[in-house]
């Protein structure tokens, strides 16, 4: 074959083989754009906002222990110490489980259910280390770091309850009742208020960091509890008074280091909104340190160290709902205006009727976290300061929509904790024995003791 009729025959074949590739090369021509599109809108998670999240949510772990065991276990007489730790321990942990199993998927299975997140994500089905969870503008972060993040919560929220009948409660009783509680009053209030489908969520109610999932649901459990196991033996006679009040303090102050990872992680990036949070979590509260510290000084002569402590909390936890909402102005005179109102329902109110709440659970929590959710609809506002209403929403359509959001919280806390009590108690029973209670809880319930003369 000569040069000539090879080259004409390669080029014959060359042709052929352009004109069977064209449809293919056409295709990938075309599915490349599409391709590099879809690889572009794959949510990426934020690294900043990722590690934010992680630090927030170890300081929310540092809340429950050793802060809020350590403040309540202050609280408490000697002999009870350890079974305050203990509780706070154990219960944070069952509850982590519970979280991970089923919580989750309770709270925020993506039902469109307003009351139940569904069972779609039991056993954290579909989660993997590229799921991703949406913040409050276009980023996302990983779903794990979420998933872990609400779990401080829902593990930190049912030991508040304990602090309400320390010193009495069986130790089954305790882990037992804060089981049910959790699967039937708080991952339902959970997935209603913070779900985008959730009934109090589509009402557009504001609740920041969690002033009726956390506090008032907290307090109001706490209670009735406090009235249904009854009193402490030798309640108003023998003396109850903290056997640590140093322990108190470095407890509250644990508490009021890790809130910064509880309001400003609700965020749930590193934004202007968290430091917005940041700002009013130091000033509500110093706010109602100083307030409460004033009032104690008109009414009894001297302000107490107790004072101080409780003032603290009080101030965490009415900025709680507000902290990313309301201005740092608005967030001083929601602290100012708490610590009086808390104060007049642990020294007046309480004794009144005559319930026994130890560590003043729903003084301090309940009524601090009932003002917070009210006064959240008003320090919203522009004009005050705050990030402002949704289109449309006046101050007083936005006040009635928190006032139906806490009332619907109390309500389905107060009845379903009755319920839960009296199930508890037909199940392991809820007081231990006068003899046990008069040892001391640490030797009758552990076997051990905080203290050795």
């Amino acid at each position: 074959m000569s040069f000539a009729k090879l080259n004409s025959t390669l080029l014959r074949i060359g042709a052929a083989s352009a004109a069977m590739l064209a449809p293919v090369v056409a295709f990938a021509q075309e599915a490349a754009p599409a391709a590099a599109e879809a690889v572009a809108a794959a949510p990426v998670p934020n690294k900043g906002d990722t590690a934010f999240m992680f630090v927030c949510t170890i300081l929310v772990l540092f809340m429950l222990i050793p802060g809020l065991a350590l403040f309540y276990g202050g609280l408490v007489r000697a002999k009870n110490m350890l079974s305050v730790l203990m509780q706070c321990t154990v219960i944070g942990s069952a509850i982590m489980i519970a979280w991970v199993l089923y919580g989750y998927s309770f709270a925020f299975g993506g039902s469109t259910n307003p009351y139940f997140g569904g069972f779609a994500k039991l056993f954290l089905a579909g989660v993997t280390p590229d799921s991703t969870a949406a913040t409050f503008s276009d980023a996302v972060i990983p779903e794990y770091i979420f998933i872990v993040f609400q779990m401080t919560f829902a593990a930190i929220t049912p030991a508040l309850i304990v602090g309400a009948f320390a010193e009495r409660i069986k130790f089954s009783a305790s882990v037992l009742f804060c089981l049910l509680w959790v699967t039937f009053i708080y991952f339902p209030i959970a997935h209603m208020v913070w779900d985008a489908n959730g009934l109090i969520f589509g009402w557009g109610a504001l609740d920041f960091a969690g002033g009726t999932v956390v506090h008032i649901n907290a307090g109001v459990a706490g209670l009735v509890g406090a009235i249904m196991v009854g009193k402490r033996t030798g309640y108003g006679k023998d003396m109850m008074a903290p056997h640590s009040m140093t322990l108190t303090l470095v407890g509250a102050a644990m508490l009021w280091f890790g809130w910064f990872g509880f309001n400003a992680g609700s965020n749930l990036e590193a934004t202007g909104g968290a430091m917005l949070a940041t700002i009013n979590t130091f000033v509500a509260t110093a706010a109602a340190v100083v307030s409460w510290s004033i009032v104690e000084t008109f009414t009894r002569g001297k302000a107490s160290m107790l004072g101080a402590a409780s003032g603290m909390i009080a101030g965490l936890v009415v900025i709680t709902p507000a902290a990313g909402i309301a201005g740092p102005m608005g967030a001083i005179v929601m602290g100012l205006i708490v610590s009086p109102l808390c104060y007049f329902f642990v020294s007046v109110i309480k004794n009144k009727f005559g319930y026994d709440d130890t560590a003043d659970v729903f003084g301090v929590h309940g009524i601090g976290g009932l003002f917070g959710a009210l006064a959240t609809g008003i320090f919203a506002s522009s004009s005050l300061g705050g990030i402002g209403y949704a289109d449309g929403v006046t101050m007083g359509a936005q006040f009635f929509t928190q006032v139906k959001a806490v009332l619907v919280t109390v309500v389905w806390c107060g009845v379903g904790s009755v319920i839960l009590f009296k199930i508890t108690d037909v199940i392991v029973g809820l007081r231990v024995p006068v003899e046990a209670e008069r040892e001391g809880l640490d030797l009758a319930s552990h076997g051990e003791a905080a203290y050795h003369n």
